[in-house]
């Protein structure tokens, strides 16, 4: 079946201007032409513009198509076999990309509106961002996380470094508490527990006493936590675990 450049430029979805462009250059030459020298285009010239498009998706110059579609020893087999390798590298570094643009995101819904070095004095080695898509799919639909994020939207690097150092304030007279042997469900350590559920509740949402319970779990269940406190000091998370659900049971 023959088509006009017409035909073949709208089902191709590109320009007239292009089609003739590709002749000109030798890319893509009709097979046939009407008496009165209009181009006409079979099956075996669409196929080949299909491989054509395909390479250019690709970012090939002209050049090198021209090339590649030259090839005596290449069918149209090989072409597509050559190229969905190529697709699939690109979808695998597009993928790649996106991970990279969510993640960027999810640290942009985290709010933490800090230059890398200031990042580096307020947390050191950990990054809040690597766990920000985590935080957002656990906990995304929650209050505490709609009223998390709106507060630390407006913390200066100031208000990130004073709140560091109650919390590393708190971190020593816990410790101490511990190594005094005082009991997990002492008047101490629950008084302790008390101040670390309020500090979370100043700086980040309402922490009732069932969603810190629940916390007191993950220092215990998730390794990481386990390991931020475990740093500390030894047998911290399992320490403060029993101390908050001492204290939640006392004043609940």
């Amino acid at each position: 079946m023959a088509y006009t450049v017409g035909q073949v430029a709208k089902a191709a979805r590109v320009t007239v201007r292009t089609l003739h462009h590709y002749d000109e250059i030798g890319l893509l030459s009709p097979s046939g032409r009407t008496a009165a020298g209009y181009r006409r285009y079979d099956d075996a010239d669409l196929e080949r513009l299909q491989h054509i498009r395909f390479y250019r998706e690709l970012g090939f110059p002209l050049e090198e198509i021209a090339a590649i579609l030259a090839d005596p020893t290449a069918d149209p087999a090989a072409h597509l076999r050559r190229q969905h390798e190529l697709l699939s590298g690109r979808i695998g570094k597009l993928q790649e990309m996106v991970t990279a643009i969510e993640l960027a995101m999810e640290a942009r819904r985290m709010n933490i509106n800090l230059t890398p070095e200031e990042r580096f004095e307020v947390f050191g080695d950990f990054d809040p961002d690597v766990h920000a898509e985590e935080a957002q799919q656990r906990w995304g639909g929650t209050d505490a996380y709609r009223e998390s994020n709106r507060r630390v939207a407006s913390y200066s690097k100031e208000d990130w470094l004073r709140n560091k150092a109650e919390n590393e304030d708190w971190g020593r007279r816990f410790v101490e508490v511990m190594a005094s042997g005082a009991a997990a469900d002492s008047p101490a350590a629950m008084a302790l527990a008390e101040e670390h559920r309020q500090l979370i509740s100043r700086w980040f949402y309402d922490c009732s006493y069932e969603i810190h319970t629940g916390l007191a779990e993950m220092y215990v269940a998730d390794p990481r936590f386990t390991a931020h406190y475990e740093a500390i000091a030894p047998g911290m998370a399992a320490y403060l675990n029993e101390a908050i659900h001492a204290n939640a049971i006392t004043r609940a």
